[in-house]
């Protein structure tokens, strides 16, 4: 995207936006509706949910590709809290209060944390992902409907788990659901083409698009064909309200009677913690995938969650967090801006209020195949033989979150992953508390050390390990000149040396070892834009005095 293109605001890529907000639309619809029901709220909830994250999270968010709404993560979390606090109105008091937190996170700037997670672990949570959405959706294309849509859990409500549901889809194969499935492959593989990317039409006209208007024909022709006829369950279903103020009496109010409630406020602060956990890995894994490589405002964020939660408990919604699946359909479809996003709230909230027996005639199966593409783009083949050519400590985490993913759910996998990654941090720190060439530092049989630039606890075990190694008599030379932080264990392990040296006949030489007090260098920078002491050629201004 050029600089002219951003100039000109949101409004600008409305001809690539507005598509993909459609293509986010029909993949939101089940993803709201089957979170709500697993976490066992009324369905409208998680409808509710959607729009709040599309139009509000959508326009404070800093996020520029994106999507807010109810999360499968949280459904456990939801399900139980309901459950305890006695009713769903008490719960909604629950949720406005994790809002309330989600905003003082904000301000706190907490947003950071979501920096801390390494490249090989976000890029293990998208493919892992990508892996979870093919397996969950392969029942849907057979027409095995028993997990809820917008699962990424290992574990099914049915007792099941995501491979053995691939064992008992063959129990209930719908033929109509399957040519739906594989039709519905062929239009998108097709759209796909390069070909057809040069035809005006097909750029405006999304293969998604097609794929669920075929969906919908099938579906009314099958109505008369007992052998391929669709059931009620391998299909949308959005609450259908007999008239416009139906819709409205569906939206609930929380409790306020509640906020004195202790229970209430442990229920509101755990789920500002895990959506806001939630939020920033999404937010860090769809600026990976962002075309033009924004940095999208973590604490601006958080603030965006914060007000959708808020609202969307006033008014008898679910929780909200920015879930990877909507964003990276976003991205796939062409979404360039965050417009996309909001326009899809608004086809949310217009088509819920006025054709929602349309909806209801979508398969599932049409949806399976759309979330197919993006599974796959997700975890394409190519990003596993890059994460192998990085070497063992990037491709043991990036292997080991997908797994966890796969195995467990979307957090529990992430911090396997992390843990892996953190253990070759520190293996690697371990491994490299000096710097030490045969050929450079030893010269006229003298040993030179010169210690790494930052030397930890960490390093203690290997630098004890390697003073107790040097023979009698030797010339060692310690330099410290380049470090600039050094643990004090480590400085006691030097000056016990340094003790042992003179009864082994070692001529010790030590060059400045000792830390150097640093302020924190990130604010020290910030403290140097915030005064306009950097010039726009890059030039140093003078202080004024």
């Amino acid at each position: 995207m050029s600089s002219t293109e951003k100039s000109k605001g949101i409004f600008s890529n409305l001809k690539y936006d507005a598509p993909a907000s459609i293509v986010v639309f029909l993949v939101a619809v089940p993803l709201c509706l089957g979170i709500a029901l697993a976490s066992g709220a009324p369905l409208f909830s998680g409808i509710i949910a959607g729009i709040v994250g599309g139009i509000v999270v959508g326009a404070l968010s800093g996020s520029q590709l994106g999507v807010s709404g109810p999360a499968a993560g949280l459904a456990v979390i939801v399900l139980t809290a309901i459950n305890e606090l006695g009713a769903f109105e008490i719960f909604l008091m629950a949720v406005v209060l994790g809002g309330v937190f989600q905003l003082l996170l904000g301000f706190a700037r907490a947003g950071i944390i979501g920096y801390y997670f390494p490249s090989s672990v976000i890029k293990g949570m998208l493919s892992g992902i990508g892996i979870i959405i093919i397996l969950k959706q392969i029942p849907h294309a057979f027409g095995y409907d028993k997990d809820y849509e917008g699962s990424l859990a290992f574990a099914a409500p049915d007792g099941h788990n995501t491979f053995s549901q691939l064992y008992y889809m063959f129990e209930a194969v719908s033929p109509g659901a399957i040519l739906i499935s594989v039709l519905s492959i062929a239009v998108l593989v097709l759209w796909e083409q390069p070909f057809m990317k040069r035809i005006r039409l097909f750029q405006i006209v999304q293969g998604p698009l097609i794929v669920v208007s075929l969906g919908i024909l099938l579906n009314i022709l099958f109505q008369s064909m007992p052998s391929l006829m669709l059931k009620a369950d391998q299909m949308v279903a959005i609450p259908v309200p007999e008239t416009i103020g139906g819709f409205f009496a569906q939206f609930t109010f929380p409790d306020f009677s509640q906020i004195t409630n202790s229970a209430v406020w442990i229920t509101g602060i755990t789920l500002a913690v895990v959506a806001s956990l939630e939020t920033l890995l999404c937010l860090e894994a769809t600026d990976k995938l962002d075309p033009f490589k924004r940095v999208s405002p973590a604490n601006q964020e958080l603030k965006a969650q914060g007000v959708g939660n808020i609202l969307s408990g006033l008014i008898g919604g679910l929780p909200i967090t920015q879930v990877i699946v909507r964003s990276s359909t976003n991205i796939q479809s062409g979404g360039r801006t965050k417009m996309s996003a909001i326009l899809h709230g608004f086809i949310l909230l217009g088509c819920a209020m006025a054709i929602p027996m349309i909806l209801n005639l979508i398969p599932l199966a049409s949806l399976a195949a759309i979330l197919f593409l993006v599974g796959y783009k997700l975890a394409k083949p190519a990003l596993f033989k890059q994460m192998y050519n990085l070497g063992q400590q990037h491709f043991v985490p990036f292997i080991t979150t997908i797994l966890g993913i796969v195995f467990t759910d979307l957090l529990m996998g992430i911090g396997i992953g992390l843990v892996v990654a953190i253990f070759y941090v520190l293996y690697n720190n371990y491994k490299k508390p000096f710097l030490f060439e045969s050929e450079k530092h030893i010269k006229d049989g003298t040993i030179c050390l010169e210690l790494a630039e930052d030397v930890t606890f960490i390093n203690k075990a290997s630098i004890q390990r390697t003073l107790s190694q040097i023979p009698d008599g030797a010339k060692v030379i310690i330099d410290a000149s380049k470090t600039i932080h050094i643990d004090q264990d480590v400085i006691e392990i030097i000056d016990e040396f340094k003790e042992n040296a003179k009864f082994r006949n070692i001529d010790l030489h030590l060059i400045e070892v000792h830390s150097i007090d640093l302020k924190d260098q990130v604010k020290e920078v910030e403290h140097a834009i915030a005064n306009n002491m950097i010039s726009p050629n890059g030039a140093a201004k003078k202080a004024e005095v």
